[in-house]
């Protein structure tokens, strides 16, 4: 049975067949969102008030970091919340407003990565233009071009999505109200959504990867026409971080959105919704500061001065 009319609201599942775990990643969610407050706050702290980090690559962090504070915020009090107790539920208005804003701050981090990956191409194999191509005003118009992108795709594929005929138990076996799992939740055909979220899912992460991957095998190239043994280490060092970041979340994303009613999406499709709403936010400033010598050298700096004052 559907219900054709807005629903009252929707019962997330979550794991509520493993109470127990439940609770468990209910504190564990706890210590992990305190982590990623602190952490994506310090480097957007760093980016703003340390002169030497005046940089397009920390200008763009910064964004980062941002994002993912949003991008936490939206999703881990809901996901504390089912893991607490028995009443899981969300009103129809909060789904909306959580669907539309999870959308719109995913697509912007996927654009946002390879806007980082094409900072780093320019650094690395153009150094002499860097400063010319890479200026302050272009590096606004890149961040607006990713903030819009996602606000794009999440104004397109949120009101497809909502118009799904929703079966009348209105449970949504998920954490949060994503996309697949509201395709799931639907009784009627499908067929045309599964299509728009594969489409959406090449273009967001499969087209992306692509592109960090080329730009990274140019940077492979440039590596050895650097004489410096320290160039050639720090530009190691920083395309191996944003390497890792984009594995983590492209890889993830696209176990859930690429094909969203595959056995293997519905089987582990929590999982990996864990992790790149909770897991990868966190590792995001663990893997740029503690891989980074200037972030390092900017932080002893800032606790020095506060240890002063």
């Amino acid at each position: 049975m559907t219900n054709e009319s807005f629903p009252v609201g929707f019962i997330l599942l979550g794991l509520s067949e493993w109470p127990q775990l439940e609770m468990i990643l209910f504190w564990v969610v706890i210590v992990f969102y305190t982590m990623i407050i602190l952490g994506n706050l310090t480097i957007i702290l760093l980016s703003c008030t340390d002169a030497h980090l005046y940089t397009p690559m920390y200008f763009f962090l910064s964004n980062l970091s941002f994002l993912e504070l949003c991008f936490t915020t939206t999703t881990v009090p809901q996901m504390l919340l089912n893991f607490w107790g028995p009443e899981k539920t969300i009103t129809y208005t909060g789904c909306v407003i959580q669907l539309f804003v999870f959308l719109c701050l995913g697509a912007t981090e996927c654009i946002l990565l390879v806007v980082m990956a094409y900072d780093r191409y320019i650094a690395v194999c153009q150094p002499l233009h860097y400063t010319t191509i890479i200026h302050p005003h272009f590096c606004w118009k890149l961040a607006l071009m990713a903030w819009f992108s996602g606000l794009v795709e999440s104004m397109i594929q949120s009101p497809i999505t909502l118009h799904l005929p929703f079966c009348a138990h209105h449970r949504v076996d998920d954490f949060l109200c994503e996309v697949p799992a509201l395709i799931h939740l639907a009784c009627g055909d499908t067929s045309s959504n599964e299509w728009q979220m594969t489409i959406s899912a090449v273009l967001f992460t499969i087209v992306p990867v692509g592109l960090i991957l080329t730009s990274n095998g140019y940077i492979a190239q440039a590596l050895g026409k650097i004489k410096s043994e320290e160039g050639r280490q720090k530009a190691i060092a920083t395309c191996s971080s944003h390497l890792l970041v984009v594995f983590m979340f492209y890889g993830t994303v696209t176990m859930v959105y690429a094909n969203p009613k595959s056995k293997f999406s519905s089987k582990y499709g929590k999982f990996f919704t864990f992790l790149y709403t909770v897991v990868t936010p966190l590792l995001n400033p663990l893997i740029y500061t503690l891989r980074n010598k200037e972030a390092k050298d900017a932080l002893q700096r800032l606790l020095r001065r506060k240890i002063s004052i």
